[in-house]
């Protein structure tokens, strides 16, 4: 056996027995500070790769989970979760695309303000969090997403959010939005064509 193999083994122990998912300085604290756990942990990818668990990145953190193609064989009755308003859902959105952003910027994009739990709401899910304070008059706080965020809607990172033309393609806007956008373009090219 190698010395890689060996490696392998105690990352996958560490990873496995781990309460929360585990930053590579974190595994680091457990295997050695001098072991090359990011290769490691790529062949542990590649060996769990297509099984009934497998090896997953959020964010900078790293754990098991079941293989999303399983996970419904392992859905237990429960108690239905309250469901997110779409004020709740509008607001997350709007911080995931814009992070940090204040409160009042989030009512400049929504248009209305947002009710007194909307956040709190956000927060106790563990998908948003205080993310300090803009050096502007009034020092507002500031909020971003979470490794939770992530986790929850299967992201490594938010890059992975759907563009306009994902959200297009598969027909999740509102027509409503799609007729204001498309009249926005016509004047865009009146305007243009005036000028000339």
């Amino acid at each position: 056996m190698t010395p890689q193999d060996d490696l392998g083994r105690a990352v996958e122990a560490v990873l496995f027995a781990a309460e929360q998912p585990m930053t590579i300085e974190e595994i680091k604290a457990h295997v050695g500070s001098q072991a090359d756990v990011r290769g490691a942990l790529a062949g542990l990818e590649a060996l769990y790769a297509g099984r009934g668990i497998e090896l997953v990145r959020r964010g900078e953190r790293w754990h098991f989970q079941t293989a999303a193609d399983l996970a419904h064989l392992l859905r237990r009755d429960r108690e239905e979760a309250r469901k997110l308003s779409r004020a709740g859902i509008e607001t997350l959105a709007i911080i995931a695309y814009h992070e940090p952003v204040t409160r009042g910027e989030i009512e400049a994009i929504r248009g209305v303000q947002i009710s007194k739990g909307t956040i709190d709401v956000l927060m106790e899910a563990g998908w948003v969090r205080p993310a300090g304070r803009r050096e502007v008059p009034g020092r507002p706080l500031t909020y971003a997403t979470t490794a939770g965020f992530l986790s929850q809607f299967g992201l490594a990172t938010r890059r992975d959010l759907p563009g306009i033309d994902d959200l297009k393609a598969a027909g999740l806007l509102d027509p409503v939005d799609l007729a204001f956008e498309a009249e926005l373009e016509g004047e865009a090219s009146e305007t243009v064509t005036e000028d000339e």
